[in-house]
């Protein structure tokens, strides 16, 4: 593990929804704590916000995950404590262009291991708060050290009118939520996911945007799948968009309640269980490095 220092200032943007993030000139810095970490290489910045504090998350996000001016990373997660009795830490997590995601399966995995290995906790299921609902994580701990997490998604859903109208024409694949919309089309060419995928993110059938998904299955019943996160673009994984193709295998006949599913970062066991109708999604998690960041005060 080694500790990068970097200093990037956040400089005014332009949202999705047309707000603007105003910065205030001032000379005074702080210094923020911030862990890289990536589950399938699907990679994210993630602060400790029980011990720090972050005024516009948004902005923070778009500068820090800049790839070339920035730490890199597909977005920006924090963690924090939980508002609600139920669960034991909360997520909220924003994508590289500063929108905020409902749910990310990798970034749950990495937070569990991170909890765990951190010493903020020493269970082995967390109750862990999101946009999507709270999530179970269990912990696959040996000497210490989580190897793996198994999290409980919850029930997948197949229509929802406020992320997928059908009406609007739309009948290449699958439309499956985990929370955050997903639509899964299975193709002999999974490459296509970048040109394709840009597009289809912002059809008119997904109110919210979406998250795509080129699947293909593989020889020996495995599916190869490449992703196109909303908010992100192409990615080396995808937890989400993983159970969003094992359901949508599923319910096209093309597999059973258990898949491997390869991305280009690694691949995730996904089991849609019949007794609980949930999704449980089981991977890695991985600590790149520490660093901290001077994050610019009013």
């Amino acid at each position: 593990m080694w500790i990068l220092t970097l200093c990037i200032p956040l400089h005014p943007k332009k949202l999705q929804n047309g707000s603007k993030l105003h910065q205030k000139s001032s000379n005074m810095t702080k210094k923020i704590r911030f862990t890289k970490m990536h589950g399938c290489g699907n990679d994210y910045i993630y602060i400790n916000m029980i011990e720090n504090e972050i005024a516009d998350p948004q902005a923070a996000a778009i500068a820090w995950s800049d790839r070339h001016k920035g730490i890199g990373s597909d977005g920006l997660v924090l963690i924090d404590k939980s508002l609600v009795p139920e669960a034991d830490f909360s997520m909220r997590i924003f994508n590289a262009d500063g929108s905020e995601a409902m749910m990310c399966g990798n970034a749950s995995r990495c937070i569990g291991k991170y909890l765990f290995e951190r010493g903020l906790t020493d269970k082995t299921e967390i109750r862990l708060l999101t946009l999507s609902g709270i999530k179970t994580l269990s912990l696959h701990v040996e000497d210490g050290i989580v190897e793996s997490v198994t999290v409980d998604m919850l029930e997948p859903v197949l229509e929802n009118e406020l992320q997928f109208i059908e009406s609007r024409g739309l009948d290449q694949g699958t439309f499956v939520s985990m929370g955050n919309p997903h639509y899964v089309i299975f193709t002999d060419n999974v490459d296509q996911v970048g040109e394709t995928g840009r597009v289809l993110e912002h059809h008119p059938t997904f109110p919210q945007r979406c998250n795509i998904e080129f699947a293909h299955i593989e020889d020996g019943g495995s599916i190869r799948t490449r992703v196109w996160e909303r908010g992100s673009g192409i990615t080396q994984a995808c937890g989400t968009g993983a159970c969003a193709t094992a359901v949508a295998a599923f319910v096209s006949g093309r597999a059973g309640r258990k898949s491997q599913i390869v991305m280009d970062g690694g691949t995730l066991s996904i089991e849609w269980r019949e007794s609980d109708n949930h999704v449980y999604m089981t991977g890695p998690a991985t600590f790149v490095f520490d660093g901290e960041i001077e994050l610019q005060t009013t």
